[in-house]
């Protein structure tokens, strides 16, 4: 039987050189597309942290974690949302109940 529902997890690093209103702007897009489409549990803010390795030739950057409850098709649809993001230098997706 195929799931229905299942609970996930998106952690996020945001480009920190967009500043207060750009990073902000950024959350606020994906907690709403995630808002729309899944049912948000909690969205936390890390802030600022040192990157393991540089990207971009940047060492620092801004991560999130979403975590949500959604159908099988939302975090497809997600993942490719945040690969077309400008200003999200990396992502991941996780299911928590697998």
């Amino acid at each position: 039987m195929a799931k229905t529902n299942a609970n996930y997890e998106a952690v996020f690093i945001v480009d920190p050189n967009l500043g207060e209103e750009g990073i902000a702007a950024v959350v606020a897009k994906f907690k709403g597309l995630v808002e729309s489409k899944a049912t948000l549990a909690e969205v936390d803010e890390w802030g600022k942290r040192h990157l393991a390795y540089p990207i971009n030739d940047l060492t620092e950057g801004y991560y999130v974690l979403m975590t949500f409850n959604a159908t099988p098709e939302f975090p497809r649809e997600l993942d490719r949302q945040f690969r077309i993001a400008d200003g999200v230098m990396r992502s991941i997706i996780v299911c928590k109940d697998e």
